[in-house]
């Protein structure tokens, strides 16, 4: 029998290297390289497919090299979950065969989630739920407390994964739950549960026995300190999506982002709120990111930003004080630092408003992080409302990209934001010309198009 062989692979990257050394050569991160153990392929080995009775790739022989016009299309047949809000980040329903990632920082919702998503899948579809965390009576008890069927779930309190896969292959559930894959381990390495080779390894194998078999996979992710999956970062590379549990600390507002998706859309955004019965969905989220002002208040402005295929509306409020320091503070929440500064700049020299003696604090309201350059009009408006401690005219939305030369530049669909702010009754908005309706209205609502950052300063003061 071949001797098994040591490399080490860096947790950033998922680079691997022959032997150890302090700093990654590929992306230069220092002291992220971990000992794996590289297992030789054993001949006489058999595959979950081959004892579920193969695969297609089995029968066809060899692979061949085919043209993508003999490619025949098929849409993915999905199932949907019962719950809307994690349909909607999923791409529309579960993908038959897929491996999901779902991470988050412990007691957010995750085991929840799935556990109601099996509570409502058990009548349609025969599933699985792996714990390895805990035991099967206190699965049982959070299902109780749920008020979730108890008949149709089955739960397996198992974490090496040959003896998960036997039973898996025995029960044939479509829908499997792994409930920490940093949990997992395998017979075949000697490294500890948790480390690199051994989360690598399992998921390696729960990949391969999703894709043979057709059984879509749930796998329960840690994070780090710093908000990513514990694990190599090739882990996130091997399965089909990523979804990342967000929220505040003592909010019960909850926020499932995908970040990555091959079956669909990227970013796209589900809000749940967390309830003794578990996790209730959100119809309407933009309502939870619109703090209940009893009337205008100076430093707060409405934007419509976009999540996925969602359009919502977030509150970014902007607070302005003289500084007693030599170097003001600049801090921001929801929002990219380094943007703000250069905003700040483009206000001194195209719009002759100067905040270099002033701290800037400005956060985006219900912990929800925009990633897009539509925030930089509203941001701006609300810097100047709380400048000069004077409110924003009343349901006013603004939305746009503001250039280094002081224009305002369009962003992506922005009369699908139009018609939204429209919905939840503003009556104002101020955006990029090319992004304003012909006729300047939009239902009731007056929308007012501008090019330059002094049109949009004068539009403030109206």
């Amino acid at each position: 029998m071949a001797k098994a062989k040591t490399a080490y692979v860096c947790t950033e990257c998922g680079a691997e290297h022959s032997k150890w050394q302090g700093q990654c050569a590929e992306c230069g991160v220092w002291n992220v390289l971990s000992a794996i153990v590289l297992q030789p392929s054993s001949p006489a080995a058999v595959s979950v497919g081959a004892r579920r009775g193969g695969y297609a790739g089995d029968a066809a022989g060899a692979p061949r090299i085919t043209p993508l016009t003999e490619v025949l299309l098929t849409a993915e047949a999905r199932t949907h979950t019962g719950i809307g809000e994690l349909d909607r980040v999923l791409g529309g329903g579960l993908v038959e065969g897929s491996v999901v990632l779902i991470g988050g920082d412990p007691g957010i919702g995750k085991s929840t989630l799935l556990l109601q998503m099996l509570g409502t899948l058990g009548a349609v579809l025969p599933s699985l739920y792996v714990t390895g965390e805990e035991s099967l009576a206190q699965v049982a008890g959070r299902a109780q407390r749920l008020d979730l069927p108890l008949a149709p779930l089955h739960a397996l309190a198992e974490t090496c994964i040959e003896r998960i896969l036997e039973q898996a292959v025995t029960a044939r559930p479509r829908v499997l739950v792994i409930d920490s894959i940093q949990t997992i381990w395998t017979e075949q390495l000697t490294a500890a549960p948790g480390s690199v080779s051994q989360v690598r390894e399992s998921a390696a194998k729960l990949t391969r026995f999703a894709k043979e078999t057709g059984t879509s996979v749930f796998l329960v992710g840690h994070v780090t300190k710093e908000g990513g999956i514990a694990g190599p970062r090739v882990l996130e590379h091997m399965v089909d999506a990523v979804l990342y549990f967000e929220g505040e600390s003592g909010s019960r507002f909850r926020i499932l982002r995908a970040f990555k998706n091959r079956f669909g859309a990227v970013n796209e955004l589900g809000v749940f709120a967390m309830s003794e019965k578990g996790l209730r969905e959100v119809p309407n989220p933009s309502a939870i990111f619109l703090s209940a002002h009893s009337g205008p208040t100076s430093g707060s402005a409405v934007m419509v930003t976009r999540e996925g295929t969602r359009p919502l509306l977030v509150e970014v409020q902007a607070l302005v004080d003289q500084s007693s320091l030599g170097n003001p503070r600049r801090v921001v929440l929801g929002l990219e630092q380094n943007r703000l500064a250069m905003l700040l700049a483009v206000l001194h020299r195209h719009g002759g408003i100067a905040a270099y003696d002033q701290d800037v604090f400005v956060n985006v309201v219900g912990g929800i992080r925009v990633q897009e350059t539509a925030a930089d009009l509203p941001v701006l408006m609300a810097v100047l409302s709380s400048l000069r401690d004077r409110p924003l005219p009343e349901k006013t939305i603004a939305f746009g990209e503001v250039g280094l030369s002081g224009e305002i530049r369009p962003v992506p669909n922005g009369e699908e934001r139009l018609k939204e702010a429209a919905t939840h009754g503003f009556r104002r908005a101020v955006v990029p010309q090319a992004n304003a309706p012909k006729r300047g209205k939009v239902g009731d609502m007056e929308v007012i198009g501008v090019e330059r950052l002094s049109q949009a300063i004068d539009a403030c003061r109206e």
